[in-house]
Formats: C-alpha cells, sequence, structure tokens
C-alpha cells in the first residue's frame, strides 16, 4: 500500500512543471511579435557588450577627423561638425541608453511591486495611505514634472536620470498590481496560507507574486519603454551629461550644431532611429507578454496548409 502511494503520487509534480515551462517557452516562441522584439533587443545587447567588434574607433568623443565628412567606407555615417566618427558614438551610445532602460525600468517595476501589492494585502490605513500617493503621481503632469526634478536635481549625472525617471514612472504599474492583487486577495490558495498560520511577507512573496510574474514583466517592459524614450528627451533638452556618449546626447549635439541644416542629417536620423527600435522592441515584447497572459488578446489562427492538407486527405476515399 505504502508502495503503491508513493508511485502514485511522485512522478505527478515533476512533469508537471516541465510542461507548464514549456509551454510558456512555446507560446513565447510561436508569438511572431515576441520574436521580433528580441531579435532586435539582442542586437543592441551585443552592440553594448562589445562596440570594439563593431568599430576601430576607441574614443568616440575624441576630435581626430575631418569634420563633416559624408558616408565612406571608413566613416559609415560620416563625422559630425566637430570631427567625430557618427557610427563609432552610435555603437557606445548603446551601452548607456539600454543600462538606463533597463536600470530604471527595473527599480520602477519595484517599487510597482512593493507599493501596488502592499496597498492591496495590507488593507486599513496603510493600504489608503499608499493607494493616494499612487493616485497623486497618476493625476500629476509627468513630463513638465521630470524637466522640474531634472532641473532641481543637478544635470550632469547618470544617477540623477535614473531617479528622476524611477520616480516618475512606477505609479502606472503599481495602479495595475493594486487591482491584480485586489483580485486575488480572498481566493482559495491566499486563504490556506493564512489558515496554516503563514506571514504576510510569505504569502505575498511566495503565493500572491508568483501568480502574477506575466502582469510584473509586462509592467517592467512598459516600464523601460517608458525610460529609454523619455530619458532621450531629457538628454536632447540639455538636462543630461552632454559629455556622455549616449543617443540622447548625439540628438542635442546635433540639434546645437544645426545638423539638419548643415547637411548631416545622419547625424540627428541615426540616433533617433535607434531610440525608435529600442522603444519598439519593448514594446513587441509587452505586447506579446500580454498576449501570453491573457487568450482573449491572442488573435485567432487560421489553420495551417499542413493541417488542411490532412483534414483534405483523410476526407479523400
Amino acid at each position: 500500500m505504502t508502495a503503491l502511494l508513493v508511485d502514485s503520487s511522485t512522478p505527478t509534480d515533476a512533469p508537471v512543471r516541465r510542461r507548464a515551462g514549456a509551454g510558456l517557452w512555446a507560446a513565447v516562441r510561436g508569438s511572431r511579435k515576441a520574436l521580433a522584439g528580441l531579435a532586435i533587443f539582442t542586437v543592441f545587447v551585443v552592440l553594448a557588450a562589445v562596440p570594439q567588434l563593431f568599430t576601430s574607433v576607441r574614443d568616440p568623443n575624441a576630435l581626430e577627423f575631418q569634420p563633416g565628412l559624408g558616408s565612406s567606407r571608413e566613416h559609415p555615417l560620416g563625422t559630425t561638425a566637430l570631427g567625430q566618427d557618427i557610427f563609432a558614438q552610435l555603437v557606445y551610445g548603446t551601452r548607456q541608453s539600454l543600462l538606463i532602460a533597463l536600470a530604471a525600468g527595473f527599480f520602477a517595476t519595484v517599487l510597482s511591486v512593493l507599493v501596488g501589492v502592499s496597498a492591496a494585502y495590507l488593507g486599513g490605513v496603510p493600504g489608503e495611505i499608499l493607494s493616494m500617493v499612487t493616485n497623486v503621481f497618476l493625476v500629476l503632469p509627468t513630463f513638465p514634472l521630470i524637466i522640474i526634478l531634472a532641473s532641481y536635481a543637478g544635470k550632469g549625472t547618470l544617477v540623477v536620470v535614473l531617479i528622476v525617471l524611477v520616480v516618475t514612472g512606477w505609479s502606472y504599474g503599481a495602479n495595475q498590481l493594486r487591482a491584480q492583487t485586489l483580485s486575488l486577495r480572498n481566493r482559495d490558495f491566499v486563504e490556506s496560507a493564512r489558515v496554516r498560520g503563514e506571514r504576510r511577507s510569505y504569502v505575498i512573496l511566495f503565493e500572491l507574486l508568483p501568480t502574477m510574474t506575466s502582469l510584473i514583466v509586462a509592467n517592467f517592459l512598459g516600464a523601460a519603454l517608458y525610460s529609454v524614450l523619455t530619458a532621450a528627451g531629457l538628454q536632447f533638452l540639455g538636462l543630461g551629461d552632454p559629455n556622455s556618449i549616449s543617443w540622447g546626447t548625439m540628438l542635442y549635439w546635433a540639434q546645437s550644431q544645426q545638423a539638419l541644416q548643415t547637411g548631416l542629417p545622419q547625424w540627428s536620423i541615426a540616433p533617433g532611429l535607434c531610440v525608435a527600435l529600442l522603444g519598439v522592441s519593448f514594446a513587441l515584447l509587452n505586447y506579446a507578454f500580454d498576449e501570453i497572459s491573457n487568450p482573449a488578446l491572442r488573435p485567432a489562427r487560421r489553420p495551417g496548409r499542413r493541417r488542411r492538407a490532412r483534414g483534405a486527405r483523410a476526407g479523400s476515399p
């Protein structure tokens, strides 16, 4: 009897976990949006990790070339009005732009989880206070607040840009996570954890958060998208470090040197296109995770040719 019970219970857990992981990977692999976004993001990660593979220039800010050159074999995108290689600046600028997006998105998501989940699960006065703070940040005009914070905090440092992006980018995700936690707070698996005498921290970390993984990932991607676009806007306005190497500072110098009017449109177009492509990659991944987590958003798929052919062969005499 004992051996029978062990044999019937032991093999049932492991296959379920493997099937769940395989199902998630199959969903990601089967989403064209996810694959396209992941491909674009991978290209930028490679550029940021090993820029020396793509350009022989070691110091992209060095004024060692003839100013205003057009595209050539030595300079694929030409040179700036100051004598810098535009392609080298574009490649080396990927690192800071990607770092801002990932770091600001990560910390904004952590703050969203802390505030949103705590406000819904704790309830009472603490929950009301956290909800009120979230609603206040939701109704504030974001971009003017960003400009004010960046101006008074002191421009010129990457840390200031990250703090400003986190402070202004957490409230939307916190509101979503609060609503999701409210819908899960009284579910049977949460009630059973309370009956067992588990602590609140255990219930939040091991019962609630695992069920909201897809929503948390989607919030991270949305925060990263917000961060990369907003950081480029801040640096374009001169609220970042003008001597740093990023796509936003490239746009700042291109605008200040009147690149479009002096026959150097690639100086402005190239970094703007990279900002747009990185934003597109985060947006595509975000849409894909929304479809994965919510089956109602998945587009209806027509049966493939092979399936139709099999049906035709099966129906033929």
